[in-house]
């Protein structure tokens, strides 16, 4: 009881310091005054055109992916999300038929989608509510482990590549302060956790969760864990990586080809541990590192670790973090999550063009968060949004511009 209290008591303390980050940056930036460039917009994709040219099986190369004919393979993803949360299953589905939105995804130009699902998802594997499929009929009355399987399919079907992404224990919006979520497991806590699992149980969540795509060949990996973090960003990563190499190992006895994607520490920012402690799987060529980076990224930063920081600086942190492993030939670097506002303030667009030139410079795969036009909670706007609310209609402006630059690099 008194272990309880003190997580209460804690959790009640980040609540306030949350809020207070928030309203400081918030209110102590302005917005930009020109987020457009006078650069011309790269033309989007015609869907009619031939797909991307997928030569799987995939692996890695030093730095790069490759292809069954060794030739570069650069992943341009995007974040469709939705299965983490508490409506159990990717937005969108009550708007647009799933393989109009696969269409779209191509339209923008990106070849992968990163789908996001929750630990929870899996185990009560519920039966989702007609109205939130009612653009997709042949889905009502399916359960969410089902309707998983159907989107994956759909993406796939329109030669997409999807890499599933086990986002957060307990199906919510990610990634708050709730210690329950900080790690891929959390029965050292006992009963404070609504949803409790083992390290045990977490990997055959993600043998259910995968089993089904043994034989799906745009199915081409596992995005092992968002975010590990611990509390307060103390997740030491030689735990991480172990926990990573069980789990690997595991899903590539169902098929050897798998991609295993091995997010950072420190809500995936921090990756140095690598270059001591590499995760080393029972077949090689097989691990992709992945980054997030945000403005806000790094523990304790009240402005936004990058917000302001002078693009040498920038270069500076991005190389410690996890581009030295592109540098230096040992890995490739998935840049798993990034995103920025459609109507940025200073700090968001200083922060948008460093990145967006570093990635250029290192010629980086990616996935942008997100495609969603709304949250499923509360049905609130998505500020990151690539498209409009119809699920058809695209944004257009700095950060597609920017991406589909990246892209056609």
């Amino acid at each position: 009881m008194r272990l309880k209290r003190l997580y209460s008591v804690l959790a009640a303390c980040g609540l306030v310091l949350l809020w207070w980050y928030r309203f400081a940056v918030d209110s102590s930036q302005k917005p930009a005054e020109d987020p457009f460039s006078p650069r011309p917009f790269p033309p989007l994709i015609d869907t009619d055109e031939p797909l991307y040219p997928f030569h799987t099986p995939l692996r890695t190369r030093g730095r790069d992916v490759v292809d069954r004919n060794n030739q570069r393979v650069k992943l341009a993803s995007v974040n469709w999300y939705g299965g983490s949360d508490e409506l159990f299953i990717p937005s969108g589905l009550d708007i647009r038929h799933r393989s109009e939105i696969a269409r779209l995804i191509r339209h923008l130009g990106f070849n992968s989608v990163r789908l996001p699902y929750s630990d929870e998802m899996v185990t009560n594997n519920p039966m989702i509510k007609a109205d939130l499929l009612s653009a997709n009929k042949d889905l009502i009355g399916l359960r969410a482990l089902d309707v998983y399987i159907a989107i994956v399919e759909s993406l796939t079907d329109d030669g997409i590549a999807v890499i599933p992404n086990n986002h957060i224990t307990q199906a919510t919006w990610c990634c708050g302060i709730n210690i329950c979520d900080t790690a891929w497991y959390n029965d050292h806590l006992g009963s404070v956790c609504r949803v409790s699992q083992t390290e045990d149980q977490w990997i055959e969540n993600w043998v259910t969760v995968m089993s089904p795509f043994a034989n799906n060949s745009l199915v081409i990996g596992a995005d092992l864990r968002n975010e590990p973090r611990g509390f307060w960003g103390t997740m030491p990563w030689s735990k991480w990586a172990t926990a990573a190499e069980r789990v690997g190992n595991r899903l590539l006895a169902i098929n050897p080809h798998w991609l295993m994607f091995v997010e950072g520490v420190s809500s995936s920012n921090d990756l140095s541990g690598a270059r001591k402690r590499p995760v080393v799987l029972n077949i090689p060529d097989r691990v992709i590192y992945s980054a997030h980076v945000y403005s806000w990224s790094g523990w304790g930063s009240r402005e936004g670790m990058y917000a302001k920081r002078p693009f040498p600086s920038f270069v500076k942190s991005m190389k410690e973090n996890w581009a030295f492993l592109l540098e230096e030939n040992i890995a490739p670097v998935w840049v798993g999550e990034f995103g920025g506002p459609h109507e940025p303030n200073e700090g968001d667009l200083h922060y948008w063009n460093n990145l967006l030139e570093f990635l250029k410079l290192v010629d980086a795969d990616f996935a942008y968060w997100a495609i969603n036009p709304r949250k499923p909670h509360h049905d609130e706007k998505e500020g990151y949004s690539l498209v409009e609310d119809d699920w058809k209609t695209p944004i257009l402006d700095y950060r597609l511009r920017d991406m589909l630059e990246l892209i056609r690099q």
